[in-house]
């Protein structure tokens, strides 16, 4: 027992039958309830982000999954744990176990901290270098290596808006801020 004690908790990849995501996490809150795990399994996310469409005039709201056919489970990865997730309706397994029985790897902590932050959940808050006026470089997407001028920042969200020269013309783009670096003059 002394070194289930010790091992921490972790994010996991658990992959389900694809639309059946949101079904999986209500039955696995309610297997945690009625097994008594709340020790070990913490918290469960579906990775989905709301999309506005704009059909016939009339703005529409629908959700959209980033990872169909899998959820994040943030547990301390135990063998009644494990058992738990596994045997849940709708679970197929996990991401980054090789099988015969073989637990699985944790998602790397920048990896998930990065997918929290998209949903808005992550705790982590990012530290930057950069303010309202500073000239920066973005590091990737389709602006990489383009400079420009932070125009605003908004530290819940944790994206700036950079105003950057197309064709031109001053662009606002919004840029997340692990995207972005100072630059130097």
């Amino acid at each position: 027992m002394a070194d289930q004690e010790m091992e921490p908790k972790r994010w996991y990849v658990v992959n389900t039958y694809a639309g059946h995501e949101n079904r999986v996490k209500e039955n696995l809150e309610r297997r945690i309830k009625t097994m008594g795990m709340e020790d070990n399994l913490f918290k469960i996310v579906v990775a989905e982000e709301t999309e506005i469409d704009y059909k016939n005039g009339k703005k529409v709201e629908k959700t959209k999954n980033l990872f169909p056919g899998y959820i994040f489970v943030e547990m301390i990865m135990s063998d009644d744990a494990w058992y738990q997730v596994r045997n849940t309706p709708g679970v197929t397994g996990f991401i980054g176990s090789s099988g015969g029985g073989a637990k699985p790897l944790p998602v790397a902590e920048d990896e998930i901290q990065s997918i929290l932050r998209k949903l808005g959940m992550s705790e982590q808050k990012v530290v930057v270098n950069f303010g309202v006026g500073d000239r920066v470089r973005i590091l990737s997407g389709p602006f990489t290596n383009v400079e420009g001028t932070i125009e605003s920042m908004n530290n819940d969200t944790e994206v700036a808006t950079v105003l950057t020269i197309m064709f031109g013309h001053e662009t606002p783009t919004e840029i997340s801020y692990l995207d972005l670096e100072k630059v130097e003059a």
